[in-house]
């Protein structure tokens, strides 16, 4: 699609997984915004990496190597620890983006 500007509708667009959900025109600012606070509630460091991961164009290789980076710079945040630790205490993490 990318190659040739195919234009498809929403409906073929999800059974292709090109998007994950359609919405009716008038509720899609509402799921729009529950969505944005669902990932606004995530660790910050690592929704930066994953949307770098997705905008940059990359070779396959060399996208694994950098996922592979970047997982291990998540893995040293604080808020890798706040996150085991509310899971463990069953409660919201509180994410510093550090």
């Amino acid at each position: 699609m990318i190659l040739t500007g195919e234009i498809i509708n929403a409906k073929e667009a999800a059974s292709i997984g090109l998007v994950n959900r359609v919405e009716k025109d008038n509720e899609l600012m509402v799921k729009a915004e529950e969505m944005a606070i669902t990932i606004a509630q995530k660790g910050p460091v690592a929704v930066k990496m994953a949307k770098t991961l997705i905008n940059e164009n990359q070779e396959i290789g060399k996208g694994l190597e950098k996922e592979i980076a970047f997982f291990t710079k998540c893995f040293a945040t604080q808020d890798r620890l706040e996150g085991i630790t509310a899971f463990l205490e069953k409660r919201k993490p509180q994410f510093k983006g550090m």
